[in-house]
């Protein structure tokens, strides 16, 4: 792998709701290397945005990481002051969310947003600021920069927003941008236009690029690599084409099967998974999709299989797709 901009190995969480104390994850393990777009996907809940929230240490007040190491371009985030925090956010590693009217200042105009960001992390004047800001939205494919450069949010589509979004955190020029379902509130057209932007300034600046989404056509669409989560636990990691073609983890291929086909007939049933994603503050020993895999074996139900890694790539599983279990 090219050199790793973000490193998660063992992760756990542990969060307080009601006075019950429970770990939404419980083995989360990823890495992203300088130039690559690996795709993180699972169901709603399976514990993906915890998991990048993390890497920035911007975990909610009632989520704490209680083992496991996270490292970005190297630094270990826990041993980061708040000092060092801030200069990581937006220096080193930056976040997209998906809703870009709540993530960008209503009140400010985006020039001036994406100036503030270059200043912050730069050290630089406005007027210094300015054309590095108009640079960053002429990269992200933003129209007439110069002259919408005092236009305010409100006035924007959402597709220009998300670019100008985009646009403040690749400003300062951070080896990792974590994208968080950077597209679920576009209409399609939109969607692909921002999916090929960030799939091209991943090669373009060098930069790590962590896609969160639980759309698989999306994955199949920009991704190099595929970490694929269940029940707050990495089950398996592979290239896109591996997801696809030859995936490993039940799940994983219970994911690939359920995804609709372009060339499909019209009137073609989806394929759905049974059940649901187990409750974590009620834990079931074994393995947590044993519950709902159609390779259940017995020692699924006893013990949960650990993530081993083999010829690149990683998987926990007792009884893989492709075995005679």
């Amino acid at each position: 792998m090219s050199d790793v901009v973000l490193e998660i190995d063992d992760l756990v969480l542990t969060a307080s709701l009601r006075r019950t104390t429970f770990t939404p994850v419980t083995d989360a393990r990823l890495r992203v290397g300088a130039g690559e777009v690996v795709g993180l996907v699972g169901e709603s809940g399976s514990g993906k945005s915890l998991t990048a929230l993390a890497a920035l240490a911007l975990l909610p007040d009632n989520v704490s990481q209680t083992s496991g190491t996270v490292r970005v371009v190297g630094l270990d985030v826990a041993d980061l002051d708040q000092s060092g925090l801030s200069q990581m956010r937006g220096g080193e590693a930056a976040i997209v969310f998906q809703d870009s009217l709540s993530s960008l200042n209503p009140t400010m105009t985006i020039g001036r947003q994406v100036e503030e960001t270059v200043r912050l992390h730069r050290g630089l004047s406005r007027s210094e600021a300015r054309p590095i800001a108009l640079e960053a939205l002429e990269h992200v494919g933003f129209p007439q920069p110069v002259e919408r450069y005092g236009s305010y949010p409100h006035e924007l589509s959402g597709g220009l927003r998300q670019r100008v979004a985009i646009a403040m955190a690749i400003a300062a020029r951070p080896k990792l941008l974590i994208a968080d379902e950077p597209t679920t509130a576009l209409d399609v057209t939109i969607q692909a236009q921002i999916l090929q932007l960030l799939a091209r300034l991943a090669k373009e600046l060098d930069m790590g690029v962590l896609l969160i989404t639980h759309d698989l056509g999306v994955i199949a669409a920009v991704t190099d690599r595929v970490v694929v989560m269940y029940a707050g636990r990495t089950v398996e990691s592979c290239t896109t084409l591996e997801a696809f073609e030859s995936p490993r983890h039940p799940y994983t291929a219970a994911l690939v099967d359920s995804a609709p086909r372009i060339n499909g007939p019209a009137d073609a049933v989806l394929n759905g998974i049974p059940g649901s994603l187990p409750d974590p503050r009620n834990p079931e020993p074994g393995c947590p999709y044993a519950p709902r895999c159609q390779r259940v074996l017995d020692r699924c139900t006893k013990t949960a299989p650990l993530l081993e890694e083999a010829a690149g790539r990683m998987l926990a599983c007792y009884n893989p797709v492709g075995t005679d279990g």
